[in-house]
């Protein structure tokens, strides 16, 4: 996987355009990649971003826009991030995003206030070509996440090349299974299942083996080889 951060520059936008302070009811904080966020789910949103091959780069608190509220009076406000896609991946919609992190009692809550906000984005982002949209825990807070957390570790550890290529072989033999199925199949004693197992993870992570990222992996999952 060759998913860039916020640590890249976007061609589109200067973001980050704003600094992030203390907030009231946020968790403030640095990500590995010096990518700054003001929540957990804004947090986890980025971490999405991070595992998602698709994503080229995410820029947090890319730009600021100019609007006129609900009182008539000029306001000011800054989105939280901006998606860009790989061209080299095939996504549904390769238009950039704009993007506002919410909670939805936030939201909905103040609908009212989030109109002229939500309105401003919407048009600033068709103009450019790009879409705007609002991202709640309940897109956030999936299976795809806790996937996520749990395999992103494995990018960073290294691996034998050839005991990866031996799974990767194995693997297309058997064209779909379970990890644990697997991992038997290649060895009987545990010690040596066990040594396979950190090597599977990370093909799984760097996306040389297929798995629904929509279901909670386990070692009963279903995977599959992506040799054609």
């Amino acid at each position: 996987m060759n998913t860039l951060t916020a640590t890249t520059s976007s061609s589109l936008v200067s973001g980050p355009v704003r600094r992030i302070g203390v907030q009231s009811r946020s968790v403030t904080g640095t990500m590995p990649n010096g990518a700054r966020y003001e929540s957990t789910l804004e947090r986890d949103f980025m971490l999405l971003m991070q595992f998602d091959p698709a994503v080229d780069i995410y820029t947090p608190q890319p730009l600021t826009l100019a609007y006129c509220g609900k009182d008539g009076q000029p306001h000011k406000y800054t989105p939280d991030g901006l998606i860009e896609w790989r061209i080299d991946r095939q996504v549904h919609d390769p238009r950039p995003v704009l993007v506002e992190i919410k909670y939805r009692e936030d939201v909905v809550g103040k609908w009212r206030e989030w109109r002229a906000r939500a309105r401003a984005a919407r048009a600033f982002a068709a103009e450019k070509g790009w879409l705007f949209m609002i991202y709640t825990e309940r897109e956030i807070r999936t299976p795809a996440l806790e996937n996520a957390t749990f395999l992103l570790p494995y990018l960073r550890r290294e691996s034998a090349p050839e005991m990866e290529q031996w799974l990767l072989d194995r693997l297309a033999e058997l064209v779909e299974t379970t990890p644990r199925d697997l991992v038997e199949s290649m060895y009987r004693d545990r010690w040596n299942q066990a040594a396979l197992i950190p090597v599977m993870w990370r093909l799984l992570a760097d996306r040389r083996i297929g798995f629904d990222i929509a279901q909670l992996l386990n070692m009963r999952s279903t995977i599959w080889s992506l040799r054609g």
